[in-house]
């Protein structure tokens, strides 16, 4: 498939060139993850593009900064996959991770 490939060169070119999280880099994975979700039909590998971008990125700028700032295009994007995680592990597997991240964020706000 024409497309995925086209992601798969993206996605190395932009590795190599930017953080990972710069806005770009986060679009993309959003972007991608929605692809595997919508066109490959794939939801467990969208949403692990999604959780790792995540991840990376909660940890590097922590979610608390971009929820302050949200107007930031690196909020906006942070904002996209958390949504994105959401969706994707609430209908394919009935789970949602970023309520188990938030669960964990508090328990050590707590301790």
């Amino acid at each position: 498939m024409e497309s995925l490939k086209a992601y798969e060169t993206v996605v190395t070119t932009i590795e190599s060139e930017l953080q990972l999280t710069h806005p770009i880099s986060l679009g993309l994975a959003l972007n991608f993850s929605l692809f595997y979700y919508e066109i490959m039909n794939s939801p467990e590998r969208a949403c692990h593009l999604a959780k790792q971008a995540f991840d990376v990125s909660y940890v590097v700028t922590e979610w608390a900064t971009c929820q302050e700032q949200p107007d930031t295009v690196g909020g906006t994007m942070m904002s996209g996959l958390r949504e994105a995680v959401s969706i994707i592990d609430v209908l394919s597997i009935g789970k949602d991770y970023i309520v188990e991240v938030e669960a964990l964020e508090a328990a050590r706000g707590h301790s």
